[in-house]
Formats: C-alpha cells, structure tokens, sequence
C-alpha cells in the first residue's frame, strides 16, 4: 500500500465528521429562519432608535439586537418542533430539519427552549424587565394561540398579527422603559401590513396549506374573493396609519410624503391582486410587501425628529 492510500485512509473519517458537522450546524441555522429574524431584529432596532432620546445607546441597541435575535430564533424552532408533523405535508417545507431527519424533535425543541429562556433573561438584566415581559407575552401569544390555531380558523392571522407586530413595540419599550402612543402607533403599523403580506403568501400556497389542513383563507374560499376584498381593506387602513409618525413626531415631513409614495404603491398591488386574483399577482403583492416594510422603517428612523 503506498502513502497515498494510507493518507486517503486516515483524513476520510475526519473529513466524514467535519461534513457531518456543517450539516448538523447548518440544520440548527435552518431552524432559526435567519431572513425573518434579520427582518424582526431590523424592525425592533427602528423601534429602538425611535424611541431613543439624545445621544443613542449603542450598547442598549446592540444588547436589543442579539436578545431579539435570540428570542425570535428560539420561537421559530419550537414552531417547527410543534409544527414538525404538518411541515411534512406541505411541499415548501418537507425540506426542514425536522421533516427531513435532518434534526430529531428532542433537539429541536431543547435547542428552541435554550434560546428562548436565555433572550429572556438577556432582556430582564440588559435592557429592563418591561422589555423581557414583552418578549414573554410574544412567544406565548404566537406559540400557544397563533399556532394551534391555524388548523381550527382562518381568524388565526388576526391572532398571529398581534405578536407578529411586537418587534418595534418592544424596541421603544426598550429604549423608553415604558409604552406610549408612539409604540401603538408602530405596532398599528405592523399589525396592518402583516395582512396583505400573509394572505399573499397563503394565496400561492393555498394547494399546500390544503394538504396540510391548515385553515388560511384562500384554502377556504379557492377563488379568493373575499381574500382580495380583505387585502384591499387593510391596505386601505395601512395608508393613513402609516402617517400617524408624522403627527405623533416620530419622524418628519419627508417620512410622510415618502409614506404617502409607499402606502400607495402597496394599495396599487393590493387593488390588483383583488382584481385580477391570479397567484402572478399573489407573488407581485408579496415583493411589494417585502420592499414597502423596511422602506418605511427605514425612512422612518433617517428622518426621525
């Protein structure tokens, strides 16, 4: 045998267990769905600069931001945990950890658990106990109420659109240590925005929603009528909401014109979604949506007063 094949004989084990690994760490990143937990980390951090006064703490911020990064990884995978069965039947999710045995469920949920128990104490000693009883009330309402829900009623959104727009309610607690009008106002907003958005998603996975019995209001009425008459509603509500930072002084008059410009460009897609209710439209309403959220907060916080 010459050097080369004992070589070759020695590292193929190590070479094993290190691809092994990445996997394992990449099934545990997938767990965590990074893209909607940048998305919420990015939302309580503009809450957060929102709600600060003079100089910002940047120390504050960057506590704020690992603890709801944190929080919000740790309630994705214990959703995935609980919801490990029904991810199985759909096609856009038979590829999770869980489904795919990637993860088995014990890790999962002692990895989701880990997280959520150490973002909560995070919170309570870094930021204020106010903050962390936010976090708790978040996690609670979406994993206990929002979750078992979703086979019972197409009410769920609602239900899910309450901790679902927590993200910048909690970053101006965190910055303020109490809650005011300016935080309903960004909740209000995120509540509002969650609708065209998820009914979007669930309008071109409705077949897979189906399958699974979960109970989203395209899979109730497959020619979505009502959908779009609901998308169009709360589009509608969305744009004068979406003004009141001016008035409250959160933010300045080029936010108010800019949210004027993005408010309707959302309506628009909205509008047509209903109208000419097609999946191709569904997706066009999903990317408007995508792009209009962090365009508001962000112009929000620029032109903050």
């Amino acid at each position: 045998m010459n050097s080369t094949s004992v070589s070759s004989g020695i590292d193929a084990p190590a070479s094993v267990a290190a691809a092994s690994g990445r996997d394992l760490a990449t099934a545990y990143l997938e767990l965590t769905k990074p893209r909607i937990t940048m998305l919420v980390v990015l939302t309580a951090a503009a809450g957060f600069c929102l709600g600060s006064k003079g100089a910002m703490k940047y120390g504050d911020l960057g506590n704020l931001s690992v603890a709801i990064a944190l929080l919000c990884s740790g309630i994705s995978a214990l959703n995935q945990y609980i919801e490990r069965e029904l991810d199985g039947l759909m096609h856009r999710t038979e590829s999770r950890p869980l489904p795919s045995g990637k993860l088995s469920p014990a890790r999962a949920l002692l990895f989701g658990t880990a997280l959520c128990v150490i973002a909560t104490v995070y919170l309570a000693l870094a930021i204020n106990p106010l903050t962390a009883a936010l976090g708790v009330f978040t996690l609670a309402s979406y994993l206990f109420l929002y979750t078992p829900l979703k086979t019972r009623t197409s009410l769920s959104t609602v239900v899910g659109a309450i901790p679902g727009a927590m993200p910048p309610f909690i970053g101006w607690v965190a910055a303020r240590g109490e809650m005011g009008i300016e935080a309903w106002v960004l909740f209000a907003i995120l509540f509002l925005w969650q609708f065209p958005h998820f009914l979007a998603i669930a309008w071109m996975y409705r077949d897979d929603y189906s399958r699974a019995g979960i109970k989203m209001l395209p899979v109730i009425e497959p020619d979505c009528r009502v959908t779009g008459q609901q998308i169009v509603i709360y589009a509608l509500a969305l744009l004068p909401i979406s003004l009141l930072p001016a008035l409250v002084h959160v933010a300045g008059s080029v936010y108010l014109y800019g949210a004027i410009v993005l408010g309707s460009m959302l309506l628009y897609y909205s509008v047509r979604a209903a109208v000419v209710r097609t999946k191709w439209q569904a997706r066009r309403l999903l990317l408007a949506s995508v792009l209009y959220l962090p365009a508001l907060f962000g112009l929000m916080v620029l032109n903050r007063l």
